[in-house]
């Protein structure tokens, strides 16, 4: 199959650099990175007019080429009408009379893992440059063959979003719960007395910064990308690591505790999941353990940490130093929390545990339909489909 580097076949439209004083309540939406990858997210708006290159609309082909491997990384249909585009987003602008938009869509996303090698920037925060970008090579078959190609894929993509979709309402149904057994946090509906998380917590411990291996080492070690933004566990990509006697009362995570991300992006520093597993992991320096006192609950800290209210709270408090964020124990030991009932608590305990259970189904059938996707993806463009 024909090999193009992928500039050759499109233009690439930089988006604006909005200031935060140019943000406003209404207007035009800013179309940003949490906005491609997470249609849940608010949008900043802009209330003046911008040039039309920064404009986007129904239908865009978008690429994010900067932010967190594996989350932000890749190329998006845009369908939720007129916008203007944010920096770190570029327009893909084709001629549609020699290439499927469709087709260029998946093609682009297939070379992800070569496109976040070639990026550059700091933990957790990558970015790949236009020239690099413009120079990855994808196949390039006859326009027919590019919409078969694609009609292929759309149909195993979704198959792959109906699971993702239903791990999604019951995340939904979980933040439900929370806010039926406990009231809207901004307001306090139920009147429960109000502390900080402090008053719940009688430990909060730093993890390891010991280089971790690739494939030998006693403990499997989560990192920061192991914890999903939706607040789980993710045992999918795991580094390993030995510890000293004295070392494992300090990393190990048993079951049940609280695991907290202290340095990401912005949008992502304060990501918090409870360990549910019975077979001890460590944990690497970005996060912090915390385990509760008699007064509180992991998944009660968790939910409230994962509310709309706390995701806010937490952006609203994260320190930012060069494209990173931090919120170390102290600060987060000092959100604002409702202090219910330990017995309320642990009623929601069960309720979270019992759906994890389920979701657990749902996960096995979503890898499947991963592994299918990725399947046709390679052979798609190989040459084999």
């Amino acid at each position: 199959m024909n090999l193009v580097p992928f500039g050759s076949v499109c233009s690439l439209q930089n988006g604006r650099a909005f200031k935060p004083e140019e943000w406003s309540a209404s207007g035009t939406p800013i179309v940003r990175i949490q906005n491609l990858n997470d249609e849940t997210k608010p949008f900043n708006y802009c209330n003046f007019e911008v040039e039309k290159r920064f404009h986007v609309d129904s239908g865009d082909l978008l690429f994010s080429w900067s932010g967190t491997p594996g989350t932000s990384f890749g190329a998006f249909f845009w369908n939720r009408g007129k916008g203007f585009l944010n920096q770190h987003i570029f327009r893909v602008d084709i001629d549609e009379r020699h290439i499927d938009k469709n087709y260029l869509r998946y093609a682009i996303n297939s070379k992800l893992d070569l496109i976040i090698d070639q990026a550059h920037g700091g933990v957790g925060l990558k970015h790949i440059t236009k020239g690099k970008l413009e120079a990855v090579e994808i196949p390039l078959p006859p326009l027919p063959e590019q919409k078969r190609i694609a009609a292929i894929l759309d149909k195993a993509d979704a198959i792959r979003r109906k699971r993702q979709q239903a791990i999604q309402l019951a995340d939904d149904f979980l933040r439900a719960v929370f806010l039926d057994m406990f009231g809207d946090p901004v307001t306090n509906p139920k009147g429960f007395p109000i502390g900080t998380i402090r008053d719940l917590v009688a430990t909060a411990d730093y993890g390891s910064s010991a280089k971790a291996s690739e494939t030998y080492g006693e403990y499997p070690i989560l990192r920061m990308g192991n914890i999903t933004y939706q607040g789980r566990i993710d045992l999918e990509d795991l580094k390993y690591i030995n510890l000293e006697e004295k070392e494992k009362s300090k990393y190990l995570v048993k079951k049940g505790d609280l695991l907290f991300n202290r340095t990401n992006s912005k949008e992502l520093v304060g990501k918090t999941a409870v360990y549910d597993k019975d077979d001890p992991v460590a944990i690497a320096g970005y996060l912090i353990r915390v385990r509760p006192n008699e007064m509180g609950d992991s998944h009660y800290i968790s939910g409230y940490l994962n509310s709309a209210h706390g995701k806010a709270t937490l952006r609203s408090i994260c320190k930012s130093i060069v494209g990173m964020a931090n919120i170390n124990a102290q600060e987060m030991q000092s959100i604002p929390i409702m202090l219910p009932s330990i017995e309320l608590q642990r009623n929601y305990q069960k309720l979270v545990v019992a759906t994890r259970c389920k979701l657990q189904a749902f996960d096995a059938a979503l890898k499947l339909a991963e592994q299918a996707f990725n399947s046709l993806s390679y052979k798609a463009f190989s040459g084999q489909l």
